[in-house]
């Protein structure tokens, strides 16, 4: 391995306050819309048709553009993309709390998707290439895991309280102060390393397939959802998106200068890394989606309340990526985190399956949301690190950009895949207890309970696959090395890239 030089900046620190607040912001904005969408509808005259617009231009935007923002992060340096970033999203938002009709909220949303997709793998790969002392580098990614865990059900909680007492229009007009706040500090606190700028020029191709592919993909889902998984525009857009990605990837293995070097995604941790990640979020996100109408609909609870009644799955994420991830980081194995993290979350979503319409909070919602959070804190605090870690300075955008796209499309896949089975789940449950029914408003709450059940249980599965997949592929060394290139031990999974040199930092 070849000599190291290290200089740690002294405000490193500082650093991590403002690119932990630009994390939350965009975790924020993926679940804070979802609690305003009914308002802004209905205040627009947005039909229903039209409704899922909203999430999905945002979605479309962010996914299929990750990619190309991690690789604009690394040619054009980090700090500079971060703060356009910041200030773009910040633009897109109050175009869109401004809104005055369909056409300009979707366009804001997918503006903010654009922003987004520049800002998430900058702040990700400033904190990769800021935080390079092993048990520093434990610690930071534990804040930055429990935000990125945590956030989508704060996003909840904000966005209750201020649909509720204020406006859905505030639902945007928040991200403002978040990133004014964050821009700022980033221009005065943030350095990045000397040399970890990626010089080579931009892959036009293959920004072009990754971009098609990704949104192909995200966008077919989105179809499966409304249409159906087996109607010809759905599966028009699976095949168009293998045959693009397919075409992308043999592109990246032939091009001098690779928008998604292979090596990054080769690397069998890596790999490992971001498949069960992604398998993760797509049992997450149609959990927090389910548990939303459940908690409404079912139980009568306000939006404020039905956002306070996740707290308790934040403070188990917390808990589990500052307290239990990082302190065991630098003495355990990744795989022996992530994988029983993952196992303690499938266990949580077990406890679910057994809702039903007089479901008691704290007897039953209240262990499993603590169950989750512990699971997914300590699983993600690891998986986070270990994706950037021992990744080359000039490839730590992309490398970050891959951990938002697979927890991205996971996100998309979930929402379609697990709506798809809870509402076939429901209208069978429906058809098959009419005759017997003693009032409609009782069958229809108890078919909604049905299809979320047995949705639930898929996510179960998946859940066990993502902690099988961290467990098999996942093969290195614990990260208490003394720098990031200790990526794996005796030699097991080690990548053409293993052999980093820490960059002096530019004061």
């Amino acid at each position: 391995m070849p000599e190291t030089v290290t200089s740690v900046d002294p405000r490193r620190w500082k650093a991590l306050i403002f690119i932990a607040l630009a994390q939350l912001m965009v975790v924020l904005d993926a679940t804070i819309v979802n609690i305003a969408l009914p308002s802004a509808q209905a205040d627009l005259g947005i039909t229903d048709a039209n409704r899922q617009w909203v999430i999905t231009a945002y979605a479309l935007a962010f996914g299929g553009l990750l990619l190309f923002g991690g690789r604009v992060a690394d040619l054009f340096g980090r700090r500079r993309t971060f703060v356009i970033g910041l200030i773009g999203f910040a633009l897109a938002s109050a175009v869109g709390g401004a809104a005055v009709n369909q056409g300009m909220l979707l366009g804001a949303r997918a503006l903010q998707g654009l922003f987004g997709a520049l800002l998430a793998p900058a702040a990700l790969s400033l904190l990769a290439v800021t935080f390079t002392e092993a048990r520093e580098r434990a610690k930071a990614f534990g804040i930055f895991g429990a935000i990125a865990g945590g956030g989508g059900a704060v996003g909840l909680i904000l966005g209750g309280v201020l649909t509720e007492y204020m406006n859905w229009r505030w639902t945007f007009f928040v991200n403002i102060p978040f990133a004014v706040v964050a821009a700022t500090g980033a221009i005065l606190v943030i350095r990045e390393p000397a040399e970890g700028r990626n010089s080579s020029r931009l892959d036009v191709p293959g920004v072009f397939l990754a971009t098609l592919g990704l949104v192909s993909l995200v966008y077919g889902f989105t179809r499966a959802e409304s249409d159906g998984w087996l109607a010809g525009p759905t599966l028009g857009l699976f095949a168009a998106a293998a045959v693009l990605l397919l075409a992308f990837v043999l592109v990246e293995s032939k091009v001098k200068a690779p928008l998604l070097p292979l090596r990054v995604v080769a690397e069998r941790n890596r790999g490992g890394v971001y498949a069960s990640l992604g398998l993760a979020v797509i049992g997450m996100f149609g959990l927090f989606l389910f548990l939303t109408y459940y908690l409404q609909i079912v139980k009568g609870y306000s939006p404020v309340t039905t956002g306070l009644a996740f707290l308790p799955m934040i403070a188990g994420m917390i808990t589990g990526s500052t307290q239990i991830g990082a302190r065991l980081m630098t003495r355990v194995r990744p795989r022996l985190l992530m994988a029983p993290g993952f196992v303690v979350a499938a266990v949580g979503m077990l406890v679910l399956t057994q809702i039903d319409l007089d479901t008691s909070y704290p007897a039953l919602i209240l262990p499993a949301f603590l169950l989750l959070g512990l699971g997914m804190g300590t699983a993600f605090m690891p998986a986070m690190s270990l994706a950037t870690h021992g990744v080359q300075p000039r490839d730590a955008g992309v490398a970050s950009a891959m951990v938002n796209t697979s927890q991205q499309v996971g996100g998309a896949i979930g929402t379609a895949l697990l709506n798809t089975i809870a509402a076939s789940a429901t209208t069978a449950y429906a058809t098959s207890h009419a005759a017997g029914a003693a009032s409609r408003k009782l069958l229809k709450l108890e078919s909604m309970v049905h299809g979320y059940t047995i949705a639930i249980w898929w996510a179960v599965g998946i859940l066990v696959l993502a902690a099988a997949i961290a467990f098999v592929f996942v093969n290195t060394g614990h990260q208490g090395g003394g720098s990031p290139a200790a990526s794996s031990d005796e030699g097991a999974g080690a990548s053409e890239d293993a052999d980093v040199q820490v960059p002096v930092m530019v004061h």
